[in-house]
């Protein structure tokens, strides 16, 4: 099992930001994880990276516990925050290099695997640029190869594609579904088209709530359209 949480709650004074929810997720899945702003995706995602503690329940990620754990289990994520954070002022190689550098990775094996993701991401018309020279696409995908660095078996990734524009879009979606083709990956979004594309299974959060969990095939026959279902699930 990759991913397994159990009646995971969070609270924030008198608001539960999640509410008991449970869910496992098997190797190699490609899990959509979607819900309206506030439904809990972002508090959930920073409990399984260790960002965050839960309040009661349990999450395990390989088999590792976040609340006891959580080193040995971080060692096996990837995670790329809704809010990228780069250091705008470094070059993409000195980023990757220092990213790679904080999981003890070091000399040609390091710099062989930032050229192997600078290739991998698409960076490589851009790799002698500042981070801040690059468009909101480009420093996504800076973002994803940091996330890669270590090579992780598990990717965890919140709203990878907001702000990004048509072009962009399709790209960062295809490089998610390569990406994803040997690692299990969950990440959060709002279109659609994206979970359609790139997805096995949905899981819809409302309010911290769990409202639907299941394949793609599943969540399309649960009404006219998977956006009309969507909207269904989160009214309220």
């Amino acid at each position: 099992m990759s991913i397994s949480i159990k009646n995971l709650t969070k609270v924030y004074g008198t608001q539960r930001a999640i509410d008991g929810i449970s869910f496992d997720i098997q190797k190699g899945e490609i899990v959509g994880f979607l819900g309206p702003n506030g439904a809990g995706k972002s508090t959930t995602m920073k409990i399984l990276t260790g960002y965050l503690e839960a309040t009661e329940g349990e999450a395990m990620v390989n088999d590792y516990s976040l609340s006891t754990q959580a080193k040995l289990a971080q060692a096996s994520i990837g995670y790329l925050p809704e809010h990228n954070p780069l250091y705008l002022e470094m070059y993409i190689r000195e980023f990757l290099e220092f990213a790679g550098s904080l999981y003890n990775m070091k000399g040609k094996a390091l710099k062989d695997r930032v050229a192997e993701l600078i290739d991998m991401v698409g960076l490589d018309r851009e790799k002698h640029k500042k981070i801040g020279q690059l468009s909101k696409g480009y420093r996504q995908r800076v973002g994803l190869a940091q996330a890669l660095i270590h090579d992780p078996e598990i990717l965890i990734l919140d709203e990878p594609t907001t702000g990004l524009d048509p072009n962009q879009l399709s790209e960062i979606r295809n490089l998610i579904k390569t990406v994803g083709k040997d690692k299990t990956v969950i990440f959060s979004t709002h279109i659609m088209q994206e979970v359609d594309s790139i997805c096995e299974r949905v899981i819809v959060l409302n309010q911290g709530k769990i409202v639907a969990d299941e394949s793609i095939a599943a969540f399309k026959a649960m009404g006219e359209s998977m956006e009309a279902t969507f909207q269904k699930l989160t009214q309220s």
